[in-house]
């Protein structure tokens, strides 16, 4: 039996619709994918960052893990400051919930 090539713009739709829906076997019953081929997709996804593989080529390879580093470091900011402001709006509203009067 050949094998099916998905593209990674396919791969990735995949992998987002598993993370929103939150089950991958209804998805890939969906998409008349066997399961086991996104957990891969999954795996690989959480392994190098991105389905998509890297390049064979050194200076590329380095080039697109740099890349690929600055993407996560940008967000990892951006997720730092949003717990910064929840944390922030959560001690405020401890503090009025336990003034005794708040006016």
């Amino acid at each position: 039996m050949a094998q099916k090539q998905y593209s990674q713009e396919f791969k990735e739709q995949v992998i987002k619709e598993c993370n929103d829906v939150g089950n991958v076997s209804l998805v890939a019953r969906r998409h008349d994918i066997s399961s086991n081929t996104i957990y891969g997709w999954i795996s690989a996804t959480k392994k190098r960052g991105s389905v998509k593989p890297l390049p064979r080529n050194e200076a590329k390879r380095l080039s697109e893990i740099e890349k690929r580093l600055e993407s996560t470091s940008k967000e990892n900011t951006t997720l730092k400051r949003l717990l910064g402001e929840k944390e922030l709006e959560l001690a405020v509203l401890r503090e009025l919930r336990d003034t005794v009067n708040p006016r």
